[in-house]
C-alpha cells in the first residue's frame, strides 16, 4: 500500500497524513492490511490531531485494542478521560484491562469512573491466567505422585481391590453363556443351580469387595486432605504481612477447603475410576476377541468417536472448572467480610443491607450459570456417547442375531456378548468422563500448588544462630525499606481490586540510623504516614529491610533464629487482636506453659485483674470474636496483660495505650515502668506523658528521622517536634494526655 492507498480520508489534503510523513509504513499497517481500527475509511477521531497519540507510541497496537475492535472505552469517538493525559492510567498498565468478570454494560464506561460498571466492580477478586487457562502445569502430576507417595502401600492393596472386583463383574456374562449353553438348553438342572449360586456367590464377595475398597478410599483420600490442609496451612502462616494485606480472606479459605477437597478426587474417586474401566477394558476385549472377533470388530468401529470429543470437552471444562473455582471464591470472600462483627457493623450503619444482598446475589447468579453452563456440557457429551453405544449396540444385536440363527455360535453366545457389549461401553464412556473428572482434580491441584509456589519473604537462614542473651541494645543502620510489589508477595487471584497496584514502589524509609540502649525508652513521633510503624515492623522482622540492617546485640536480625527473635522483642499492636476463646488461651498465646498465678499477675499489673475475677467464669470467659465482647480499653489491657506474660527483653508498643482513658492509662503506665525497667523499649508515642518520660525522641517525617532528643531539648530547638507540640496542644483545654499525632497504619 501506497503513503496515499487506503483509506482514502488519511490522504485528502493531497498530502501524506502525519502517520505516514516519514516515507514508512508505519507499523500499524505493517501487515498490509487495514487494521479494523481504521476500517471506516474515515480517520477515527483518536488520530484526528495528526498524531500518533501516546497510546500508540511504541509503534505496536495496545493490547487494549488487539481484538481488532475498539473498547467500549473508546466507542464515543472522543478519548475518555481516563486516558487524557496522554498516558496510560496506572489501572491499565498491564496491557490488560482489569478483568472483574463483569461484561461492560452500555457505553463501555465503568461507573467508578463516570459511566456504566456496577458498584461492585472494584470489589471483585482479581484474575490472573491461573484463572482461565487451558492447560495443566507440567510439572502438577509429577508433584502430585510425591504426596501420594507416603500412602503407596494403601494405594497398591486398593488398586488390586479394584482389579479384583472388576475380574468378578467380567465373570457374570461368561456364567450367564454357560447357564444358557450348557444348563438350560441341554436340560442340565444341577448345572444350572450350580451356576447360579457361583453368580450368588460372587454378588456377596463383590459387595465385601467395595466395602473394603470404600475403607481403603477413605484412609488414603482422608490422609491427603490432612497432610495437604496442614502444609498449605503451614506455608500461608509464613507468609509475609504483606502478603495477608493484600490477600482476600475467603480466597484464601477457600484454596485450604474445596480446592484440597477437588485434589483428594484424583487419588480416590477418579483412581479408583480409571483403573477399574482400564482393566475392564482389557478383560471385555479379550472375552469378546475370544467369543466371536467379528462381533468385536464390529463393536470397535465407532470407538473413535468416544476418542476425539473427550479431549475437547476435556480441555474446556478444566478452564470452566478453574473459573467456577474462582468464583466460588469470591462467593467466600464476600461471606467471610460480611459475616464478622465489623462487616454487620459497617453495613447497617449505613444503610447497606440491600446493597451487600445484591452484591451477593450477583455473584451467586454468575456461580449459578457456569454452574449451568459446566453441566450442559457434561450432559450433552454423556448423551452422545449414549447414543453412540445404543447404536454399536443395535448393530451388534443385529449381526450377532443373524450368526446366531444361521448357527455361526449358540445363544448363550450371543446373550455373553451383549452383556460384555454393555460393559464394553460403560468402561469407555467412562474413561471419556474420567478425562473431564481428571482435568478437573488436577485443576485443584494446580491451584493449591500455586499458593505452595509463594515465597516467603521473609525466612530463617540455614545457619542462623540465636540472639545473644542478655539485655538488648537494639541498633538501626543507614536502613531503607520499601514495600514489595504485589507481584512479590501475592496471587492477583487472591486479591481485592479495592487499591489497585499502581506502579512501582516507592522508599519507605530512608537512611534511618538510632540505637536504643538498655533500660532506654524511645520514642517515636510523626505525623500519619511518616514511617513510624514501618520502623517497629523491621525490628521483629515483619519484613526485611531492603539496605542497610537492624541489629539486635550487634546480630544482623536476618542472620537470627526467628525463634529467638520472637522470644526477644514482644510486640503491643494498635489494633490489639485476641482470638475467638477464652481470656486464658488468649494470654497463654505468649507462654503456653504459664501458670494461673502467673496469669493473674500479669493480668493485674496490666491493671484488668479486678475486672476479670468479676466475670463469672474468670480466665475461662469467651471474648468473642476478634475480641468484641470487651470494650477498646480493655482488649488493650488483654494485650498488654499477654506482652507482661511473655516477658521479652525488648518491647515494642505501637500506640498500645491508644484506647485507654486517663485514669487507666495512668495505672497502666505506672505497671509498664516498673515491668520495662531494664530492657529496650520502642513505643510509638501519642501521648505527652509517655513522650516526656522518653529517654530520646526520634521525629520521623517522610521516611526519615529529622530530629532526635529530649522533650525540652527538642522544644528549644524550635523545629519538626516543635511545631508538632504547637500543632495539637496550642489549645489550653487540650489535656496534656492527649493523641500528638499519628495514624493506625504508617
Amino acid at each position: 500500500m501506497s503513503a496515499c492507498g487506503e483509506p482514502r480520508s488519511l490522504c485528502a489534503s493531497g498530502k501524506p497524513h502525519s502517520l505516514f510523513a516519514s516515507g514508512k509504513l508505519h507499523p500499524l499497517f505493517a501487515s498490509g492490511k487495514l487494521h479494523p481500527l481504521f476500517a471506516s475509511g474515515k480517520l477515527h477521531p483518536l488520530f484526528a490531531s495528526g498524531k500518533l497519540h501516546p497510546l500508540f507510541a511504541s509503534g505496536k497496537l495496545h493490547p487494549l485494542f488487539a481484538s481488532g475492535k475498539l473498547h467500549p472505552l473508546f466507542a464515543s469517538g472522543k478519548l475518555h478521560p481516563l486516558f487524557a493525559s496522554g498516558k496510560l492510567h496506572p489501572l491499565f498498565a498491564s496491557g490488560k484491562l482489569g478483568n472483574t468478570g463483569y461484561p461492560p454494560r452500555a457505553g463501555g464506561n465503568m461507573a467508578m469512573m463516570g459511566g456504566g460498571y456496577g458498584p461492585q466492580v472494584m470489589r471483585s477478586l482479581r484474575r490472573d491466567s491461573s484463572v482461565t487457562k487451558e492447560r495443566i502445569s507440567p510439572g502438577t502430576v509429577r508433584r502430585i505422585g510425591g504426596y501420594a507417595r507416603p500412602f503407596g502401600a494403601q494405594i497398591a492393596v486398593f488398586l488390586a481391590l479394584v482389579v479384583l472386583d472388576a475380574m468378578i463383574v467380567i465373570a457374570n456374562p461368561l456364567l450367564m453363556k454357560a447357564i444358557i449353553d450348557d444348563g438350560i438348553i441341554p436340560k442340565q438342572m444341577e448345572v444350572v443351580l450350580m451356576l447360579a449360586a457361583a453368580i450368588g456367590g460372587l454378588a456377596i464377595v463383590d459387595a465385601g469387595l467395595g466395602l473394603v475398597q470404600r475403607r481403603f478410599s477413605a484412609r488414603i483420600g482422608e490422609g491427603l486432605i490432612y497432610n495437604l490442609r496442614t502444609e498449605v496451612f503451614d506455608h500461608v502462616q509464613r507468609m509475609p504481612v504483606a502478603f495477608f494485606m493484600r490477600a482476600q480472606t475467603g480466597a484464601l479459605v477457600s484454596r485450604l477447603n474445596s480446592d484440597v477437597i477437588g485434589a483428594q478426587r484424583a487419588l480416590t474417586t477418579t483412581l479408583s475410576s480409571v483403573v477399574s474401566n482400564v482393566v475392564s477394558l482389557i478383560m471385555v476385549l479379550g472375552a469378546m476377541i475370544v467369543l466371536s472377533w467379528q462381533i468385536t470388530v464390529v463393536a470397535l468401529v465407532l470407538l473413535p468417536i468416544f476418542i476425539f470429543p473427550a479431549r475437547f470437552v476435556g480441555r474446556r471444562m478444566s478452564a470452566l472448572t478453574r473459573e467456577q473455582m474462582q468464583l466460588d471464591a469470591e462467593m467466600s470472600s464476600v461471606m467471610t467480610e460480611r459475616f464478622n462483627v465489623s462487616g454487620a457493623m459497617v453495613a447497617k450503619l449505613y444503610g447497606r443491607p440491600d446493597d451487600e444482598a445484591e452484591l451477593f446475589s450477583g455473584r451467586a447468579a454468575r456461580v449459578r450459570d457456569l454452574g449451568i453452563t459446566v453441566a450442559m456440557y457434561g450432559a450433552v457429551f454423556r448423551i452422545a456417547l449414549g447414543l453412540v453405544a445404543a447404536l454399536a449396540t443395535a448393530l451388534v444385536y443385529g449381526l450377532g442375531g443373524v450368526l446366531a440363527v444361521n448357527g455361526v455360535f449358540a445363544l448363550g453366545t450371543l446373550v455373553a456378548l451383549s452383556s460384555l457389549l454393555m460393559r464394553l461401553y460403560g468402561p469407555l464412556t467412562s474413561l471419556s468422563n474420567v478425562h473431564v473428572d481428571v482435568m478437573t482434580a488436577l485443576v485443584s491441584f494446580d491451584r493449591v500448588f500455586e499458593v505452595l509456589d509463594l515465597k516467603p519473604m521473609v525466612s530463617e537462614k540455614p545457619d542462623a544462630v540465636a540472639i545473644p542473651s542478655g539485655p538488648v541494645t537494639l541498633t538501626f543502620d543507614d536502613v531503607e525499606f520499601r514495600y514489595p510489589a504485589a507481584s512479590e508477595v501475592s496471587l492477583a487471584s487472591l486479591e481485592s481490586l479495592a487499591r489497585p497496584d499502581t506502579g512501582a514502589a516507592q522508599d519507605v524509609l530512608m537512611g534511618v540510623d538510632f540505637t536504643a540502649r538498655p533500660g532506654e525508652l524511645v520514642a517515636l513521633v510523626g505525623h500519619s504516614g511518616a514511617g513510624k510503624t514501618t520502623i517497629t515492623s523491621l525490628v521483629s522482622r515483619l519484613y526485611d529491610v531492603n539496605e542497610g540492617a537492624v541489629r539486635i546485640n550487634g546480630l544482623d536480625v536476618r542472620d537470627a533464629t526467628l525463634a529467638s527473635l520472637r522470644d526477644t522483642v514482644g510486640v503491643v499492636m494498635q489494633d490489639a487482636h485476641l482470638f475467638h476463646d477464652t481470656i486464658g488461651v488468649n494470654l497463654r498465646y505468649a507462654r503456653p506453659s504459664a501458670t494461673d498465678d502467673e496469669i493473674w499477675d500479669a493480668l493485674r499489673a496490666a491493671q484488668i485483674g479486678d475486672l476479670v475475677s468479676a466475670l463469672p467464669d474468670g480466665l475461662d470467659t469467651v471474648v468473642g470474636d476478634r475480641g468484641y465482647r470487651l470494650s477498646g480499653g480493655e482488649k488493650q489491657r488483654i494485650a498488654l496483660a499477654r506482652l507482661l506474660l511473655k516477658a521479652p527483653r525488648m518491647v515494642v508498643l505501637d500506640e498500645a495505650t491508644a484506647h485507654l482513658d486517663s485514669e487507666s492509662e495512668a495505672a497502666v503506665q505506672q505497671a509498664l515502668k516498673e515491668a520495662l525497667k531494664g530492657r529496650t523499649s520502642l513505643v510509638i508515642a501519642h501521648r505527652l506523658s509517655t513522650i516526656r518520660e522518653a529517654d530520646t525522641i526520634l521525629v520521623v517525617a517522610d521516611g526519615r528521622i529529622v530530629e532526635r532528643g529530649g522533650h525540652e531539648e527538642l522544644l528549644a530547638k524550635n523545629g519538626a517536634y516543635a511545631e508538632l507540640y504547637r500543632t495539637q496542644f496550642a489549645d489550653a483545654h487540650i489535656d496534656e494526655g492527649a493523641a500528638l499525632t499519628g495514624s493506625p497504619v504508617d
